[in-house]
């Protein structure tokens, strides 16, 4: 009744069906939230070498496709340095 400032979608990488729903269907900003697990998920796959550093921007390239605002990541402090 209130209404929200946002939506916080997390964990965000499992959900990105959701951000779109929510985005798609309600008038708030959505926020996709990549938790702990998601982030040790993909730090774990390129200490392996199973995947390059490359997955990292497109996980997060994901969360704008499917509509996300903003995006909360274990990343943020240097996605800069990722993208360049």
């Amino acid at each position: 009744k209130e209404g929200a400032d946002f939506v916080m979608v997390k964990p965000g990488m499992f959900y990105l069906d959701v951000i779109k729903t929510v985005k798609d269907n309600f008038n708030v900003p959505v926020f996709a939230y990549q938790v702990s697990g998601e982030y040790s998920l993909i730090a774990n796959a390129i200490k392996k070498k199973l995947v390059n550093e490359d997955i990292i921007y497109e996980s997060l390239v994901g969360f704008k496709r499917a509509g996300a605002n903003a995006i909360v990541s274990y990343y943020a402090d240097r996605i800069d340095k990722i993208i360049k």
